[in-house]
């Protein structure tokens, strides 16, 4: 997959399972997005994980002894830091309605049986990786937008504003390998896709306040 040339830092996955076997199994498949794979092996250890680190997107099998699947997205949910990471529900149990109306009543985004095709696998989580440094650049631009309209020099086209113009452009880059990924991908979630719209408002209105300070990117 080709990148910006802002290499992001590594986003970090979380797979959730109690079964070693299948955890072995969601590696081998993730492996070539290059990202750092974050083992739990209950929903507890979920929780505690995501207590320690930042994740862009869990992969949270539904059937687990103790608590299941979707009370671990539930208490996931419920904490403001986490309530905003993407859940893809992974199950081996037949899906009926009661559990799809569970499942996105945990807010999941998506929602895969076992045995799932790997490539569908792979193609939705990079989805989500792309928008997770999306968002972290977005993040950034907005920090350095805010110090190039306090810069003590009283020039707001100054060398912070020149670096802001720069890196906005490289966030309009990445988010249209975003926009490529869900456009090619068939099976993508309509929550997905919203996500990225709203994204793309966002990335919209911040290039149009840099243009003001500093002319186009």
């Amino acid at each position: 997959m080709s990148r910006s040339s802002s290499v992001p830092q590594k986003a970090n996955i979380l797979l959730v399972d109690d079964r070693d076997e299948n955890l072995t199994a969601l590696e081998a498949i993730l492996t070539s997005l290059d990202q750092n794979l974050v083992r739990a092996d209950s929903g507890e250890a979920a929780l505690k994980a995501l207590l320690e680190d930042e994740f862009a997107v869990i992969l949270l099998d539904v059937v687990m002894p103790g608590m299941d699947g979707f009370e671990t997205a539930a208490h996931i949910k419920q904490r403001e830091k986490t309530k905003d990471v993407p859940i893809i529900f992974l199950t081996g149990a037949g899906i009926d309605r009661h559990q799809v109306f569970r499942g996105y009543a945990s807010r999941a985004i998506d929602y895969l049986t076992k045995p799932f095709d790997p490539w569908v696998l792979r193609s939705k989580v990079e989805v989500f990786v792309e928008l997770y440094h999306t968002k972290q650049r977005l993040h950034e631009q907005s920090r350095m937008l805010q110090r190039a309209l306090t810069d003590e020099t009283g020039d707001p086209a100054g060398p912070v504003a020149a670096r802001l113009a720069r890196q906005v452009t490289d966030v309009n880059a990445n988010l249209t390998l975003v926009r490529d990924l869900v456009v090619h991908d068939s099976d993508t979630d309509a929550r997905t896709v919203e996500a990225v719209r709203e994204l793309d408002s966002s990335v919209a209105k911040l290039t149009a306040l840099v243009d003001a300070i500093h002319g186009p990117a």
